[in-house]
């Protein structure tokens, strides 16, 4: 079992690397060719960072593993929810601009309730995984067209302006565009074989090990990106990536797996997961009940006791104790 360690562990390392690199290549392509900095941010980088996701999704559902894609998709949301943004949380204290509230937040919830109503029957087919690909284009050109209406008060995009990928020559950036994907590709291929080697090794369900390592493993860019952004106190970046990540994961992740093969789901998911992962989105709606429009400390402790309490529950289902 030492070699699916082994090819786990790099995977992952090499997987977030990768990543962080095609993101540079792909952005600064983007700009050298004209594309409008808008349009950069909310779908080239959007892309970028959600690719790790799609591509263990897609190679797990080609392969037969359902449990592994739907585990990467549902864990990272529930990740990222529970353990970045309790992480950030405590690091500063969140203010939300109540725009959010009106817009984007309802949106991840009506994103959430759809998914439930399609997981009902235990399935993902192709015609949901299709609906869910549509629904995602309707997101991506929602998001577009407020982008335009609010361009210049859009401060990811204002301080995108001056990061590093905008000064890579355009060889460069082609360069670490092909590499960065090709690199993505292999480690996911890694990634996928080692964790389902070891669940088999171990006797546990791929949708186990999709739910925690792989799963915490492909938020690390996530959870590294949103540390930096709470210690700098740039607010609006932390809360806007973790929605934004999990409408990615949720519609587009999920869906590109269901196109390339149908999915099975089991009722733990439905019951477990589903259901965590929507009492979590709720929960983001907190601060409006109590008119305070700020995620504090100690809504960040809730969150993380709360994913320690859930990783506790995955381990003593794993262990038989439930």
């Amino acid at each position: 079992m030492i070699l699916p360690v082994i090819a786990l562990v790099c995977g992952l390392t090499l997987l977030v690397w990768s990543a962080d690199r095609f993101v540079d290549g792909a952005a600064a392509t983007a700009r050298h060719a004209g594309m409008p900095l808008l349009l950069v941010g909310m779908v080239v980088i959007g892309f970028g960072t959600s690719a790790p996701e799609m591509l263990i999704s897609a190679i797990s559902s080609s392969q037969g593993n359902p449990g592994l894609a739907l585990g990467n998709a549902y864990g990272s949301n529930i990740s990222n929810i529970a353990l970045i943004l309790g992480v950030a949380a405590l690091i500063s204290p969140i203010p939300v601009p109540a725009k959010i509230f009106r817009s984007e937040l309802p949106v991840l919830a009506a994103i959430t309730l759809f998914t439930v109503m399609l997981l009902w029957n235990l399935s993902i087919s192709r015609l949901d995984a299709t609906l869910l690909l549509l629904a995602f284009a309707a997101v991506i050109v929602w998001w577009v067209v407020i982008g335009l209406r609010h361009k210049n008060t859009d401060k990811l995009l204002a301080a995108s302006e001056h990061s590093e990928d905008v000064f890579l020559p355009l060889k460069a950036a082609i360069f670490w565009l092909i590499v960065g994907f090709i690199l993505l590709v292999v480690s996911s291929r890694m990634l996928v074989w080692g964790a389902v080697e070891i669940a088999t090794a171990l006797g546990v369900s791929d949708l186990m090990i999709g739910l925690t390592i792989v799963a915490i493993g492909t938020s690390l860019p996530e959870l590294a990106a949103a540390v930096a952004a709470a210690r700098k106190r740039a607010h609006d970046l932390v809360l806007g990536n973790i929605i934004g990540s999990n409408i990615f994961n949720t519609l587009a992740v999920v869906g590109i797996a269901g196109v390339i093969h149908p999915l099975d789901v089991g009722r733990e998911v439905l019951y477990r997961d589903c259901l965590i992962m929507s009492v979590l989105t709720l929960l983001l709606f907190w601060p409006t009940w109590r008119k305070r429009y700020c995620l504090s400390r100690l809504f960040g402790a809730v969150l993380l006791v709360g994913y320690v309490t859930y990783l506790g529950l995955l381990g003593a289902q794993i262990l038989g104790y439930l």
